[in-house]
């Protein structure tokens, strides 16, 4: 493989991209979390790309931060996006997480910044980092609680032992699984699946999911119709609606 941090590869109207350290178990430092950057700047800027896939080269996602390069005063953060390139503030358009073998650590902080995640059978998924006397300050105190029950996540937080892919498919936090090897494909095909519907309201259908923790009781309303109502009114819209009527695909515009 190039000697790049992150790869990208276009796969019709999805962006795949890849962790390419395989040496380091795809360990995070500056210029992986760059890369990770630049790929998702990448995938929004681009209207003829409907959603992303992240993945890691080799045996495994990722093994969380290169703290070799920490302890050396390298600090893998990328301006208001945090740590990785991807946490604070991912992509706008759909991205969906490929687990081969492991994400543990900041890996599985990457996994969790993303919509939705499709692992392999036998996947470990786990955030040691208080067995280190470290926290998880990545992203996953805040993720794991709101994508599994209480008394797991705080258990998964505070032990630090990994779960594997079919538990965490039981409990919801895995939308998919896989074979081993087989990963990147199913997320491919699950991206492609996104990817066809319209681009205006899959960007607010996301918007709308992830900030309404935010929102009281009341300003939910209010809050989803100020994401919704250019969707309603978009040529888009009409688009799709004479599709449907005309038994055909629709062709969007992004307006």
């Amino acid at each position: 493989m190039p000697d790049e941090p992150v790869l990208t590869e276009r796969r019709g109207a999805v962006l795949l991209i890849t962790l390419n350290r395989p040496e380091a178990r795809n360990a995070i430092n500056l210029a992986v979390a760059e890369g990770i950057a630049a790929a998702l700047d990448e995938l929004d800027d681009d209207g003829d790309l409907g959603a992303g896939v992240l993945t890691g080269a080799g045996k495994g996602f990722s093994a969380g931060m290169d703290l070799k390069a920490f302890v050396a005063g390298q600090r893998p953060w990328v301006g208001d996006r945090g740590f990785a390139g991807i946490v604070q503030r991912a992509a706008r358009k759909p991205l969906i997480a490929a687990v081969e073998g492991f994400a543990v650590a900041g890996g599985l902080e990457v996994a969790l910044a993303c919509d939705l995640i499709v692992a392999s059978r036998g996947a470990k998924l786990g955030i040691p980092e208080v067995k280190r006397s470290l926290v998880a300050a990545g992203g996953a105190l805040r993720r794991l609680p709101q994508r599994l029950p209480y008394g797991v996540a705080m258990e998964l937080a505070l032990t630090g032992d990994p779960i594997e892919a079919e538990r965490a498919h039981e409990l919801g936090l895995v939308n998919r699984l896989a074979e081993p090897g087989e990963t990147v494909d199913a997320a491919l095909e699950l991206a492609a699946t996104i990817a066809k519907n319209g681009p205006l309201a899959l960007a607010a259908t996301k918007a709308t999911l992830q900030q309404q923790y935010d929102w009281a009781e009341g300003e939910f309303w209010q809050r989803q119709g100020e994401l919704a109502e250019p969707v309603m009114r978009s040529e888009d819209a009409r688009e799709g609606a004479t599709a449907f009527a005309e038994k055909r695909e629709p062709v969007w515009q992004g307006r």
